[in-house]
């Protein structure tokens, strides 16, 4: 039990004293939601490209999580397309926002990003996985354990593990699955056992050692040394882990 609070709650903690004292937006009113300058006009390059990019979440989630979209644009293509899901009307929301906008004031952090003929092949496999997205329906959305933004991110990544890439573990609802699941990590690189993503364990390359307890995620990164803690995702040295670096 001491172990369960040192390394479960006790992250949790530190994370909510440090939104106590800080001075991020309380509401989406507050919020700057304007381009955060990372990405170029599309037609300034002629390569398709594909990106995945979290930001810490507003109020008071942002102490347990970031929200995930996909962004896109193919080959000598006019615009960006971005895919989020959102918890209010239709879950699938396509261009709501900048595809590399602020989310709730927070900057961006892209933890994909290919380009090239390599992004050229996953855009339909993209494009396929949101299209059968399971939970797009108005009332689907379940912010706790999911699913959620980080378990459509999830469902879509399933289908591209060329990526190489997992969401952060402070992603929750990234591990939601319906009932028992047993088989491959998200990336492919190892083996997953999850309870409705509500309990879990990973071992992989790009995963590393996770351990799920209701939605919260302890664990140790393999590919580059580091920890993943509750609220502050993953601390250690180098790029995380979960990166695909351009091409």
């Amino acid at each position: 039990m001491f172990a369960i609070l040192l390394l479960f709650l006790g992250p949790l903690v530190a994370r909510a004293a440090l939104y106590a004292v800080g001075n991020d937006p309380r509401s989406w009113r507050d919020a700057d939601w304007s381009s955060a300058g990372l990405l170029p006009p599309a037609t300034a390059d002629k390569d398709a490209r594909v990106v995945v990019f979290t930001g810490t979440t507003g109020a008071w989630k942002g102490i347990f999580s970031v929200h995930s979209w996909i962004v896109y644009k193919p080959a000598n293509a006019s615009a960006w397309t971005r895919y989020d899901v959102v918890g209010w009307g239709q879950p699938v929301r396509n261009n709501n926002w900048p595809p590399d906008g602020r989310w709730y004031g927070n900057l961006p952090v892209a933890i994909a990003d290919v380009s090239g003929a390599e992004a050229e092949k996953m855009i339909p496999q993209i494009e396929a996985a949101v299209s059968a997205y399971r939970y797009a329906k108005a009332g689907d959305y379940r912010i706790w354990p999911g699913p959620n933004s980080n378990s459509f991110v999830a469902a879509v990544l399933r289908t591209v593990p060329e990526l190489g890439v997992a969401l952060p573990p402070n992603a929750v609802g990234r591990d939601y699955r319906d009932g028992f699941y047993a088989g491959l990590t998200d990336s492919h690189t190892g083996v997953e056992i999850s309870v409705g993503g509500l309990a879990g364990f990973k071992l992989g390359w790009v995963e590393g050692v996770e351990v799920n307890l209701l939605g919260l995620v302890v664990g140790i990164d393999l590919r580059q040394p580091g920890v993943k803690l509750p609220g502050f995702g993953r601390i250690g040295f180098g790029a995380p882990a979960a990166v695909a670096q351009a091409r």
